[in-house]
């Protein structure tokens, strides 16, 4: 306890009953993420990642984004998104050039293929979607998961401690 008399968050390890709701979240989400990627594969012959980084691209203005940009918006290591840019520019689906002033920069442009890849993909991967997720849930329920993953947003963007932070207490 602290000296408020509240327990302290950031110092006691999860209870029995936490421990089992984060792991069935934890493994529940995973068997959706994966259904839903084999569906996407089986349906368009594209990976997840292949329709994470098209679809990130054909929000930008000119299909273009700069890979340091792309790789904050999907969430990867800048060296991770780069070998799959590679992969995806030998496939036709993106391509790659120098920007900025001194050349320095990397842009990512969706190609015309690309795009009709990513348009062509888009329809079942939505009923898929649909089929996976939106439909296991009553209208309410869905509210509440939208309630749920909100207040994750929103501790996460509280600044938690990174994990080398973490690591050295």
């Amino acid at each position: 306890m602290g000296d408020d008399g509240q327990p302290e968050r950031g110092r006691r390890s999860p209870t029995v009953d936490e421990l089992t709701t984060w792991r069935d979240y934890i493994e529940t989400s995973e068997a959706v993420r994966r259904a839903l990627a084999a569906e996407l594969q089986s349906a368009s012959g594209i990976s997840d990642g292949d329709y994470r980084v098209m679809l990130a691209l054909s929000e930008a203005p000119d299909r273009t984004r700069r890979s340091a940009e792309l790789a904050d918006e999907v969430g990867w290591e800048r060296s991770r998104l780069s070998h799959h840019l590679r992969r995806m520019e030998e496939r036709g689906l993106v391509t790659r050039g120098r920007v900025g002033p001194d050349g320095r920069g990397s842009a990512v442009t969706l190609s015309a293929d690309g795009a009709r890849l990513y348009r062509s993909s888009s329809a079942a991967h939505l009923r898929a979607v649909r089929r996976v997720f939106v439909d296991a849930f009553t209208p309410e329920e869905l509210a509440a998961v939208r309630v749920v993953t909100g207040a994750l947003r929103r501790h996460q963007a509280t600044g938690l401690p990174d994990a080398a932070a973490v690591g050295g207490r």
